[in-house]
């Protein structure tokens, strides 16, 4: 494979090549790609249907599902497929596909939660300016904004790396197409590629904790003001889940992004790779909605007027 023109497929690799391993992997991406769909599914319908969740910080919620819905459905169910079947091939332009959509809700995901850690803050630390702040103008437009800066970001990666030439081999040591795999096959000049993708990662995965984390700062100088001890320990038990999941997250991307390209993968970067395309979009609906009692009332909700409708 001389140049990049000659490259029209590759080939993923699998945990283990053992056929018992091989469905049990299948079996857990499958049960974790249904559960994030029904749970993510859920928190759309019931805060589309109940009015009262009609709120900037349910608004931001429904977003982050359908997202998520989105982000794992780019990973796994190829990844399920080469697990089951002895075709482990991708299309190249599936690998662009790939690594374009991948890049693109990372990135949103990351804007999607510094958004809500805002959102938290302002409810928390300013509510009686919430409703002026975080007016329904404002939440379109920050949701578009991180869309379309998403996609440009997204699109600039993506273009940045199939201009490269891909000779030495076209095995990419991971369950699906990601950059780093990539650079590794490449016998170009990649230290170009390796210096922006360590740097953008710094702004935007580093941007994004820091901002998370100021926020969570100012949420907890205010909470520890708060008269009962009952009304501390429930804010706490709400953002330190959040902060956990921000930091499985960020520091799953920064081991994969921010290291320098091994040629000499191993089992460990597949599954760094499921910490930050596979497990957020997974706890997400635990963490941020099926804990929440508002989201649970207006669930009962629903349901009674269901069964009034059948009576």
């Amino acid at each position: 494979m001389p140049n990049s023109t000659m490259v029209t497929e590759f080939l993923l690799t699998r945990f283990s090549e053992v056929w018992e391993y091989r469905v049990l992997h299948a079996m857990l991406f499958l049960l974790m790609y249904l559960a994030t769909l029904m749970g993510n599914f859920l928190i759309v319908s019931v805060t589309t249907l109940d009015k009262k969740l009609h709120t900037p910080m349910f608004f931001f919620l429904r977003n982050l599902s359908v997202l998520d819905m989105c982000y794992i459905s780019v990973t796994i169910p190829k990844a399920c497929v080469i697990f089951l079947l002895d075709n482990t091939v991708i299309s190249k332009v599936e690998c662009a596909a790939q690594i374009f959509f991948v890049f693109m809700f990372a990135c949103t995901e990351l804007l999607f939660l510094s958004i809500m850690a805002r959102d938290r803050y302002v409810a928390i630390s300013q509510p009686l300016h919430y409703s002026m702040i975080m007016n329904p103008r404002i939440c379109i437009q920050m949701t578009l904004f991180s869309v379309f800066s998403s996609v440009i970001y997204a699109g600039f990666h993506t273009a940045n790396t199939f201009r490269l030439s891909f000779c030495q081999s076209n095995l990419i040591h991971q369950f699906f197409c990601d950059v780093p795999s990539l650079l590794r096959l490449s016998c170009s000049e990649t230290l170009s590629n390796e210096i922006l993708i360590f740097i953008s990662a710094v702004v935007v995965a580093g941007g994004c904790f820091a901002f998370i984390t100021m926020s969570y700062i100012h949420i907890f100088q205010t909470v520890i003001k708060f008269p009962t001890r009952g009304e501390r320990g429930k804010a706490f038990s709400t953002c330190v889940p959040h902060i956990t999941v921000v930091t499985v997250f960020v520091s799953s991307i920064a081991a994969v992004y921010m290291k320098p390209t091994s040629h000499s993968p191993t089992v460990q970067d597949m599954i760094t790779s499921v910490l930050y395309s596979i497990v957020p979009p997974f706890l997400n609906p635990i963490i941020y909605s099926l804990r929440n009692k508002q989201i649970k009332e207006a669930v009962k909700r629903i349901m009674r007027k269901k069964l009034y409708s059948r009576k």
